[in-house]
């Protein structure tokens, strides 16, 4: 199946991040409690490439991306998604920020349990103002794999067929970026297999930019890049990563 790609942008969008951090710094708690999750950090996410974050538990990788996502606010520094800083949006235009200009990709899918697999993937949309682009959203169903389960609801699906519903609903907006925590954590190697070179394609193919959150080499090496976080700091980056390199970089940076 050959993957429409959405109209290109302009080449003023080209050179700007699809999302970016700067100086940012996240503390929970506080007194004998505080906790620096983000210790100013100061990234982009370049359009149209594929990002994965990577450290040890406690690294500040989750929080990054939450801040990254409106999902969670910054104690100073600034989050963008495009040139929208984050911090001039109240609770409301985050909400709709969320909605119209970033996907998501969880690893426990978050589907709802009513709706059938068509109307889960359209389930933003129907929120949104914005009309449906039906033959889109078939040619984003069928490249999944769900063409003959659009009327399933959830409970009717296999676990790697829910990630795929969620997959196609994080892609089906055509958002700015799309954010994935460990989206692949909970499946089989095959299954994450596919649903990784499904992503890559969206990439490679449609210009999507997607950043994703996970512990496994082998999944990392489906990105363009690899950024390495330690207490809260990028501490490494990597282009073109390969299974072995990503592996090999772990292990040092441990030791």
């Amino acid at each position: 199946m050959t993957m429409t790609p959405p109209a290109p942008p302009s080449a003023n969008s080209q050179r700007i991040a699809a999302a970016r951090a700067q100086n940012a710094v996240k503390i929970y708690g506080s007194g004998d409690t505080e906790v620096t999750a983000l210790r100013n950090v100061s990234v982009d996410f370049e359009a149209g490439k594929f990002t994965a974050i990577m450290g040890p538990s406690g690294s500040g990788k989750s929080t990054l991306m939450h801040c990254m996502a409106g999902l969670d606010r910054l104690s100073s520094g600034e989050a963008f998604v495009g040139t929208t800083p984050l911090s001039s949006l109240n609770d409301k235009q985050l909400t709709m920020m969320r909605r119209e200009q970033v996907g998501f990709i969880f690893q426990s899918f978050n589907l709802v349990p009513t709706l059938n697999v068509r109307e889960n993937v359209t389930l933003p949309m129907d929120l949104g103002k914005g009309g449906l682009d039906d033959a889109w959203i078939d040619e984003v169903i069928r490249t999944v794999g769900l063409a003959d389960r659009v009327a399933h609801r959830p409970n009717e699906l296999s676990g790697g067929q829910q990630q795929r519903v969620a997959v196609a609903r994080a892609l089906a907006s055509r958002p700015d970026i799309v954010f994935g925590d460990e989206p692949t954590g909970n499946l089989d190697s095959k299954t994450s297999s596919d649903i990784l070179s499904f992503m890559q394609r969206a990439v490679r193919e449609l210009g999507q930019t997607i950043v994703m959150v996970t512990h496994d080499p082998r999944s990392a090496s489906y990105s363009d890049r690899v950024l390495f976080l330690a207490d809260g700091e990028i501490v490494h980056e990597m282009q073109n990563p390969t299974t072995e390199l990503v592996y090999d970089t772990i292990k040092s940076l441990g030791d």
